[in-house]
């Protein structure tokens, strides 16, 4: 009989989690508390508390071709970044094509997880069940837990002096949905993160905002400087990742710096933070330089108190008939249906291995999915951990002793404390391709560049300098795909393909361009490769 898995959440990460699980024979049963798929992507007019969305008008920061699940590209013709309403229909295309409808129960939460009474024998749970239709409640017992409800859950609130006599209309990112109620307003937005900078941009097309950040930030832009291409479609390589493993932390910092003062002098517009680049989550944002040119955002320093009709900043300086604030202050992730001797989340610290597996559990039945902070998208990393993990509820992955673990989490953590200023925000930080060949090598579904080299060079060739996509990740081992290969190779194509909507003269020096880079590329993979094979 197959082991049964209970998987909480119908989001990206549950959906991956759904269709892992029937790939490895198990039987999954996903719990979604909504009537819908698609967790923080299902836009909804009303708001539904611990329940995270997206505005109506966000658009995805990662390109279509990096945020895809691994064997089921989007379609051709979407554009590169997608409407948050595209990413819906395409999670929802990708559970009608391989039937994952038929395993979700809607409209019915978990309340409790705790272990069973044989648990020390079995490794099995308990899960106390909540029908929001008629409100009644079961309990049912599970061979193993995929949680997979993400970290965007409850409003991080801060207290602020006198925001409680401020007499203007108070909105935490999370309950914020359209501008439509904003018209005319001055509005205070607190806090300089990717929510933070979209609201800014959005409301200032309708009132006079004033963007409060404590620390400021460095701005990336979704379009790189390779002639307008999605910017982690070119930096996004293994080529890429090896050149920078080689230089020097000081380096690479000083570049991105002198990258991104290119495109925006943060010095010039106030947003330069007191740290440097690389040491921080990425805020990425197109528009917020035009907005303030136009002066209808005007960047602050930190609150240092409110008044009942004003704002006054650590700077000194008060703005003056304040009509709203908006709290853009991030989340506070936890999982409180999780009895706490498994899980207890502490100042967002998430201390298991692989940000999945808690260490100390004797049997490893349950993995939590999705609880990182990926420099790239989160899709493609979700569903590497629930193809690991489900192996792993098989026992045909073998996870390390607890000590190793220990180590591996406190490596980790001791290496972000270097790299990223003290902040809930910087806990469960992961650098993408690095953190997906860990994923991957674990369960033996890493591309052996090296293997490819000898047997493929042509396919070598783009995996080694072309964009690393999660096709990659299909190409050997456990969950093969026959079509990695033609997907990795049409890639461009893909990205390419929305863009051409009018035919354009010929630009006779774009080949010599391309045929430079071409050469010089290989001459840079020849010397890694050699160095890699006989240094």
């Amino acid at each position: 009989m197959a082991k049964r898995v209970a998987v909480i959440g119908g989001g990206c990460s549950g959906l991956a989690a759904i269709k892992c699980c029937v790939d490895e024979g198990l039987e999954p049963v996903c719990f979604e508390r909504t009537d819908e798929v698609g967790g923080l992507w299902h836009y909804t007019d009303h708001v539904r508390n611990g329940q995270a969305c997206v505005m109506r008008s966000t658009v995805i920061n990662t390109s279509k071709e990096m945020m895809c699940f691994s064997d089921y590209p989007v379609p051709k013709e979407n554009p590169n970044y997608m409407h948050n309403s595209q990413v819906l229909q395409y999670f929802k295309d990708y559970a009608e094509h391989f039937k994952l409808y038929d395993h979700i129960q809607y409209n019915t939460e978990v309340v409790m997880v705790k272990r069973a009474a044989d648990f020390a024998k079995t490794g099995k749970w308990n899960l106390q069940i909540r029908d929001h239709m008629s409100g009644e409640e079961r309990t049912e017992t599970f061979d193993a837990v995929l949680v997979c409800t993400g970290h965007h859950a409850e409003k991080n609130e801060p207290t602020f002096p006198g925001l409680s006599d401020f007499k203007g209309r108070v909105v935490h990112s999370h309950d914020y949905r359209e501008p439509s109620d904003y018209v005319g307003k001055r509005m205070v937005v607190v806090g300089f993160g990717n929510s933070g900078g979209d609201l800014a941009v959005e409301l200032s097309r309708c009132g006079q905002v004033f963007l409060s950040t404590r620390r400021g930030a460095w701005v990336f832009k979704r379009l790189g400087q390779a002639g307008g291409l999605p910017l982690d479609v070119v930096t996004k390589t293994r080529l890429q990742t090896a050149i920078n493993s080689f230089l020097p932390i000081s380096v690479l910092r000083s570049r991105v710096r002198r990258q991104l003062n290119k495109q925006l002098d943060h010095d010039l517009y106030g947003l330069t933070p007191a740290y440097p680049p690389l040491t921080s989550h990425t805020v990425v944002n197109d528009d917020l330089a035009n907005r303030i040119a136009c002066g209808s955002i005007k960047v602050k320093t930190d609150v240092k108190k409110f008044n009942p009709t004003s704002v006054e900043f650590v700077d000194g300086t008060v703005e003056e008939n304040i009509d709203v604030v908006l709290l853009a202050t991030g989340y506070i992730f936890g999982f409180p249906f999780i009895e706490k001797s498994v899980i207890d989340v502490k100042e967002n610290r998430l201390p298991f291995y692989k940000y999945m597996f808690p260490p100390d559990l004797e049997h490893k039945t349950l993995a939590v999915i999705g609880c990182v902070q990926p420099l790239g998208a989160t899709v493609p990393l979700s569903e590497v951990q629930c193809r690991l993990a489900t192996r792993v509820f098989k026992d045909e992955v073998k996870l390390p002793p607890a000590p190793a673990m220990w180590e591996d989490i406190q490596a980790k953590e001791n290496a972000m404390a270097q790299r990223y200023w003290k902040s809930q925000r910087h806990t469960i930080q992961v650098d993408w391709i690095p953190f997906m060949d860990e994923l991957a090598e674990l369960n033996g579904c890493k591309p052996d560049v090296a293997h490819l080299l000898k047997t493929d060079p042509v396919l070598a060739w783009h995996v080694i300098t072309g964009p690393c996509t999660p096709y990659q990740y299909r190409l050997m081992g456990p969950g093969k795909w026959a079509g990695a290969r033609d997907a990795i190779l049409t890639t461009m194509d893909r990205v390419r393909f929305p863009l051409a909507t009018r035919p354009v003269p010929g630009d006779s020096g774009k080949d010599d361009r391309q045929w430079f880079l071409f050469w010089f590329s290989a001459l840079v993979v020849f010397v890694i490769v050699v160095r890699f094979l006989f240094g």
